[in-house]
């Protein structure tokens, strides 16, 4: 480190440095905060990574209080090993959006901060994959898409028909988002869209107007169809267009009408491209694609081809299994999941209570902080996990899904915690996605290596399937 060359306010709070990285070779540690990279004050992590590429890296540090500045020779693609506190050190971007189906308007109250926040950042949908709208960028924002090229982007369409977008968005000055995704072809700069499907508003005919528009995008590489979600407030307004669920009828249809248009994608463009979220199959009880159609899983934490992965990777677990190369230990489990995924889930522990001497029993909890319409595992609280598990006998195996936690697996949507859900039912509790990541969890258990897979009271590790840090890349529209 140089000596201080000159004040500044400190932005950019470092929250984490890699072991072993030239960060931490460089005395850098959390607490610590950058302020520029080779001169250039950094507004964001997005410009800190756009600075750093180069081969020798100048950054400009308040350290143990003084100002430094640190100087690194590197190869270009090697990070320098920092994390930060925040993703936008000048504040997030907020929606100015009115979406009528916005899941945030039916919060209750006394969730976790994070999830309040009406977030629609781009940078947040470079960063971690977030929707956003695209209805808040100014020019200067538009000068650094194209600088930095910031792709991919994950952008809710919703509609391509302006009108019909405007009143989705509740927003009647919302620009033409075919411009839009244009203007970011011409940038390089691919985009993932999603589609919240409202009953008797977007479907149908304007459905297909929506599909057929996007697919005529070369830079549109995914288009996710999700259906819309209701809060038990959003229930008060269940006469309201749109905000009602769907049927399985209804369900049925859309996957009968997006198949149409997957067939046409794969003629032109060899992929799929469209994807009814797991949702809508699961809800018409409609046959699950092959993993081949859902080209490499764009839209994974969309809700799209989770399903998929947890079917693949049980036939996968059985057949090490029956070629004697898995051996699972006897044991007694109870799995706790959302309403939506456990027929299936109960259907493959079935069939794993046959192959092996595990013992399973699924218990499907039923969401009453939304309501029961929200029933997908990802979004039950930690108090309806314990309210439902405390009137059971349980094994000494809990397991439930990762899902259910945050990015860092510290806790609940409703700020409880696993360790304080281990101690309202005395019993240590794993976390897990697939079947085979709970007999991998069972056979460390036994050997006593628990700690390596973030079992019993050891707090789980970062999600490592996620693309995003908020809970509102969950919830949000």
């Amino acid at each position: 480190m140089t000596r201080p060359r000159r004040s500044a306010v400190p932005v950019g709070a470092i929250s984490a440095v890699e072991p072993d990285s030239l960060a931490a070779e460089a005395g850098l540690r959390p607490g610590d905060q950058v302020l520029a990279v080779n001169g250039q004050t950094i507004r964001d992590p997005v410009d800190y990574r756009f600075q750093t590429t180069d081969d020798i890296v100048e950054l400009e540090v308040v350290h143990d209080g003084e100002l430094a500045v640190v100087e690194f020779e590197k190869p270009i693609d090697e990070s320098l090993g920092i994390e930060f506190d925040d993703d936008a050190f000048d504040g997030t971007r907020i929606c100015n959006n009115k979406c009528f189906f916005c899941f945030l308007k039916g919060l209750p109250k006394g969730l976790r901060r994070p999830l309040y926040v009406k977030d629609d950042d781009y940078r947040l949908s470079f960063l971690h994959g977030n929707f956003v709208t695209l209805t808040n960028l100014s020019d200067d924002d538009w000068e650094r898409l194209a600088e930095q090229r910031l792709s991919p982007l994950h952008v809710s369409v919703h509609a391509t028909d302006r009108h019909l977008r405007r009143r989705l968005l509740g927003n009647r000055n919302a620009p033409d988002i075919l411009e839009q995704l244009r203007r970011l072809a011409e940038m390089r700069i691919e985009a993932h869209t999603q589609v919240v499907l409202c009953p008797g508003v977007n479907d149908g005919d304007a459905l297909d107007q929506t599909v057929s528009d996007l697919l005529q995008q070369e830079n549109v590489t995914s288009i996710g169809v999700v259906p819309v979600g209701s809060s038990l407030e959003g229930e008060a307004r269940i006469n309201d267009a749109g905000m009602r669920a769907h049927s399985p009828a209804e369900a049925s249809q859309v996957v009968r009408q997006l198949r149409r248009w997957q067939r046409l994608a794969r003629s032109l463009r060899g992929q799929s491209i469209v994807f009814p979220s797991d949702e809508f199959y699961l809800t018409a009880n409609a046959q699950i694609p092959a993993a081949r159609r859902y080209d490499g899983f764009p839209q994974w934490e969309n809700g799209i081809g989770m399903t998929r992965t947890l079917v693949d990777d049980w036939r996968q677990t059985r057949h090490r299994i029956r070629q004697g190369r898995l051996q699972a230990p006897s044991a007694s489990v109870l799995i706790a999941c959302g309403t939506l995924i456990a027929p299936t889930l109960q259907a493959l522990c079935a069939e794993a209570s046959d192959l092996t001497a595990i013992d399973f029993t699924v218990v499907p909890v039923e969401n009453t902080l939304f309501g029961e319409r929200v029933n997908v595992s990802g979004l039950i609280p930690g108090r309806d996990f314990a309210s439902t598990l405390s009137q059971l006998e349980l094994p000494a195996h809990v397991f439930l899904p990762r899902a259910s936690l945050d990015y860092f697996g510290a806790k609940f949507l409703d700020d409880l915690t696993p360790a304080e859900l281990e101690s309202r039912l005395k019993r240590p509790i794993s976390f897990v996605y697939t079947l085979s990541e709970l007999i991998q969890s069972l056979i460390e258990s036994n050997t006593g290596d628990a700690e390596q897979v973030g079992t019993g009271n050891r707090q789980p590790r970062p999600n490592p399937r996620s693309n995003g840090r908020s809970w509102t890349t969950s919830v949000a529209g």
